[in-house]
């Protein structure tokens, strides 16, 4: 092996230990904090470190707004929080143009004032809430990291992140996201009621005086060389099929759909769903200390990837069918070659 690439593994297996390094401490920080929900944490830190936003749902009392709050305070990362409601406006999340005046000169220009969208992590609380006017202005924010207003450019200091809570029960006065937004979400996380024991530990950690303070471990610089060390984890051609195959089998009429898709589903996965599956593939196989991607990897990200991009139909309605059910057929008829992993043991861990 001639030098160079033999530095270049080397610098590569030390930017995977320092991730790993980075995510043992992160999620040390939170433990005091957050009872439970590691499959949680360990999904929304995946998105940061694979450059994607997340979109959180839960029913009320679940600790989604603590868990990022929190998150964010242990990343030296600037925060804001937006709280989504009915009459908020589209300059209320990316601001506004106002008139200014030169008290030496008396001329007058326009200056931007910047929103609150101009921050490293975005809690954007009950995002169903406000119309879809508004929920469109965090759209060029998410996919080009930028805000256009008045026909100047602003860019969005990275790392930017839009983490999302949504409620599913309540629909009175909610306002679905469009499709289009919701492919902006690299993951949609459930959030499940926690276990009898959790529930206990944290009753007991919120009936008490206040615990440790939260030390940040991870500043922005560090982030971004981490997700440059997610990018640069290989992943072999077998694998990349594999992610391929369980997106375009989503797709109705075409030749890869099975059955019961073209019986359920009204609208498949596009191509940003096999980008997701990859790069989230990536940042796990690091996360649990290893140099590459397994199609286990692959299966472990598809319950947060595709089910918000496969959209069911009225018969799947009816018949009580949800994305998790369809997710869960093709795990289990999805060929993967080269890799002789238990399918059963990839549907348990998606959620």
């Amino acid at each position: 092996m001639p030098p160079e690439e033999d530095a270049t593994d080397q610098e590569d297996m030390q930017a995977v230990e320092r991730l790993q390094d980075a995510y043992r401490r992160v999620r040390a920080e939170l433990s005091k904090v957050i009872v439970g929900q590691e499959e949680v944490l360990e999904q929304v830190l995946i998105a940061i470190f694979g450059r994607g936003h997340c979109l959180l749902v839960g029913v009320p009392g679940l600790a989604k707004t603590l868990m990022i709050s929190t998150l964010a305070r242990t990343l030296s990362l600037s925060f804001n929080r937006i709280q989504f409601t009915p009459d908020l406006m589209p300059s209320d999340i990316t601001g506004t143009e106002v008139i200014q005046e030169d008290k030496a000169t008396g001329e007058r220009r326009f200056q931007f004032l910047r929103g609150p969208v101009f921050a490293n992590v975005i809690l954007a609380d009950e995002i169903n809430r406000t119309p879809p006017k508004t929920q469109a202005a965090l759209l060029e924010a998410m996919q080009e990291h930028q805000v256009t207003a008045g026909g100047r450019r602003h860019p969005l200091e990275p790392p930017f992140f839009v983490l999302a809570t949504q409620n599913p029960i309540e629909q009175e006065g909610t306002y679905p996201l469009p499709e289009a937004q919701l492919d902006r979400f690299m993951f949609h996380i459930r959030v499940d009621y926690p276990s009898e024991e959790e529930e206990y530990r944290v009753m007991r950690l919120t009936t008490q005086p206040a615990g440790q303070a939260l030390e940040a471990v991870l500043g922005g610089p560090e982030i971004l060389a981490l997700q440059e060390t997610v990018r640069r984890v290989p992943c072999a051609d077998h694998v990349v099929r594999y992610a391929m195959a369980l997106v375009r089998s989503t797709r109705v009429g075409t030749p890869e759909a099975p059955d019961y898709v073209n019986q359920w589903v009204s609208w498949g996965s596009g191509p940003r769903a096999t980008q997701y599956l990859i790069l989230g593939g990536k940042a796990r196989a690091v996360l649990h200390g290893r140099h590459h991607v397994s199609t286990g990897d692959i299966r472990a990200m598809a319950y947060p990837v595709l089910r918000h991009r496969i959209i069911t139909n009225f018969t799947a309605e009816a018949e009580g069918v949800t994305p998790d059910t369809i997710i869960q057929r093709l795990l289990e008829t999805t060929p993967s070659h080269g890799e002789g992993e238990p399918v059963a043991a990839a549907a348990a861990s998606g959620g």
